[in-house]
């Protein structure tokens, strides 16, 4: 089992839900502050299996006799041996004081030119060096260099030294958030991160029920909008069927998947897409059942300021008419297909707002919501997770949800 550590997302809970999902051996070993976490799995963490995560910001891989900050310069010595020419070399840590990482950066340059090697580093004691320069500049393939990581709990005693091995595209969920040709600002907009999410909860959930499923997947979602879940799936080339009751939310995901075809080479007789007007309460008519069900289920009307409880409680009567009969649907027309979905949450004075009736006939429609094993769910009694943006009005409820 190798030893990672990963920087997790402002959702600390949904991000590590997703890393237990993604890598199946999965083992917390060790919580840090700044959402910060030490893990092992028998898997190989690299940048193409990273970016299929969405909630956790980079990973880190143990250096082998990294051991204490004594041996800081031997082990960036090590880990920068395959440079050729100038090395740059970063530091992120948790845990140290400023001083020392201001020791380390002058200590590692003058190890590095001993050992005739010209150095720089970027970043510093204050500001460890943003995501996009670590890719620039070639730290997180080792070709240019090597960031370091360093964490210490005090408390413990435990320290931990590797270096960063993969992190968040930046400019890649920008492009495909903001650069696709359709984007509808008058609904909740869905990031491609939680698209990420929901298609690693839905692949967990698939396997679990069956383990030989092949490599590349069929989803199905059904809320599709404008095409945030298809177009990632489309991505993993994974086979991709969605719906949606407005045909003008159809025709922008046909827009949008053309747009990703042309953007990243992914040519029609190598991943199929099949896009329809349909409401998700009526019977799905697929010939090859889809091996997983992602999607964004409705949030009700767009808000910008926090509603009224009672008209919270309208929205929400409407919502779960909606989601039951939809359940009710997949039930009968997709029966055994996992379902990974998020509900709205809205957040009114007296706290959220949870669909509380569709939680409590889940059973009865034959439904279970899961999380991976020993992870707890962010509301009481419920296994779900929370995904609100600052101070937003309305978040979102993850819920993964196995067919009995």
């Amino acid at each position: 089992m190798a030893s990672y550590c990963a920087f997790l997302g402002n959702h600390p809970q949904l991000s590590l839900a997703e890393l237990a999902m993604l890598f199946p051996d999965f083992v917390l070993k060790q919580r840090f502050p700044k959402h910060v976490i030490v893990f092992e799995t028998s898997g190989t963490v690299t940048q193409k299996e990273f970016d299929r995560l969405g909630g956790t910001i980079a990973i880190a891989k143990e250096s082998t006799g990294f051991g204490s900050l004594d041996r800081f310069a031997a082990s960036l010595l090590d880990e920068t041996s395959g440079v050729k020419g100038k090395v740059t070399f970063a530091i992120r840590t948790v845990g140290v004081d400023k001083n020392a990482v201001h020791d380390m950066y002058r200590i590692g340059k003058m190890a590095l030119k001993k050992a005739g090697k010209p150095a720089r580093y970027v970043g510093n004691e204050h500001e460890p060096a943003a995501l996009a320069l670590l890719k620039d500049t070639e730290l997180l393939n080792g070709k240019g260099g090597a960031e370091m990581v360093i964490l210490r709990d005090t408390e413990s005693g435990m320290f931990w030294g590797g270096r960063t091995v993969a992190a968040q595209d930046l400019d890649g969920y920008t492009k495909r958030d903001i650069k696709k040709p359709v984007r509808d600002t008058r609904v909740g907009l869905l990031p491609p991160k939680l698209a990420q999410i929901l298609l690693n909860g839905g692949e967990w959930l698939a396997r679990q029920t069956n383990p030989k499923l092949p490599r590349k997947l069929t989803i199905f979602d059904p809320f599709c909008g404008t095409g945030v879940i298809p177009l990632e799936a489309l991505l993993r080339g994974w086979t991709v069927h969605g719906s949606d009751a407005s045909l003008k939310a159809v025709n922008g995901t046909l827009k949008n998947l053309e747009w990703a075809r042309k953007e990243y080479g992914i040519p029609k007789k190598e991943v199929a897409a099949s896009i329809w007007k349909q409401d998700a309460r009526k019977a799905f008519a697929i010939k090859e059942p889809p091996h997983l069900i992602a999607t964004e289920t409705t949030l009700g009307p767009p808000l910008v300021v926090r509603p009224a409880i009672k008209d919270a409680q309208k929205m929400r009567t409407a919502v779960e008419d909606i989601e039951i009969d939809f359940l009710k649907n997949v039930r009968t027309t997709l029966p055994g297909v996992p379902v990974a979905l998020t509900l709205p949450v809205w957040m009114v004075s007296s706290g959220p707002l949870l669909l509380e009736r569709l939680w409590k006939e889940l059973p009865d429609l034959g439904f279970e919501a899961v999380l991976p094993a020993g992870l707890q769910g962010d509301f009481p009694g419920r296994a779900s997770l929370l995904y609100r943006r600052g101070d937003a009005v309305v978040g979102r409820e993850f819920v993964f949800l196995r067919q009995k």
